[in-house]
């Protein structure tokens, strides 16, 4: 019996990277890379448009991130299957990224075998974890259930505040992120400050650094 065809959105702000995914999974007979885009706003917007059966997308991108554009997208298309492929490694990523409706989580370190694996895992309706973090998922979820610290403060963010401080650390002014999000400037600059007041941070060049180090966008 002919397997199914199954069509797939590239998200990843890096063409090298999109340029070799596209190669390994169109040399799949049962897979085909329909279209790639390098942010996440982007991405739910082609996404929308040509509705495939599977979003392959980093975290870190520019404009919009790829935990929060699969958060819209799982809104909007519940159906479409969402695979993470990034070098973040961390419990809080991955515990965010299945949080907003991920359906896998795999790292860029893993080999191209292990990547065909998590495609047609999640296609067949299965989670899938990259096995070189696993234990760092067990050893986050030991010890949630054995502490009774609060959420972290990125956890805390909600998701326009993500939105907005990942768009200052890109460089963008106020007059510009207000007209891309389509709120006032002085709207803006009050999750600015809520921003500051609940990371403790007292700069934009802190919140840029904060930015960076969680991997709400890419070092320049």
């Amino acid at each position: 019996m002919k397997k199914k065809h199954h069509t797939i959105l590239l998200a990843d702000d890096h063409t090298i990277l999109r340029a070799g995914l596209r190669s390994i999974l169109n040399n799949k007979s049962d897979l085909d890379v329909v279209a790639e885009v390098d942010n996440g706003n982007d991405a739910i917007k082609l996404a929308l448009a040509i509705k495939p059966d599977l979003l392959l997308t980093d975290l870190s991108m520019p404009k919009m991130n790829g935990t929060d554009a699969i958060r819209e997208l799982k809104k909007r298309l519940p159906d479409l299957k969402c695979l993470v492929l990034t070098m973040h490694a961390t419990e809080e990523h991955i515990h965010m990224a299945f949080n907003a409706g991920a359906n896998g989580y795999i790292l860029k370190d893993d080999s191209h075998e292990e990547l065909i694996t998590a495609i047609n895992t999640v296609l067949n309706g299965k989670t899938y974890l990259s096995p070189s973090i696993t234990g760092n998922v067990i050893t986050g979820f030991l010890n949630a259930s054995n502490s009774c610290n609060p959420a972290t403060p990125l956890n805390r963010l909600t998701n326009r505040e993500r939105e907005v401080i990942k768009l200052i650390a890109e460089g963008h002014r106020s007059k510009d992120i207000a007209e891309y999000l389509s709120i006032s400037i002085k709207t803006v600059e009050k999750h600015r400050s809520n921003l500051m007041r609940k990371l403790d941070l007292h700069s934009i060049s802190s919140l840029t650094n904060y930015a960076i180090q969680n991997g709400l966008v890419n070092p320049s």
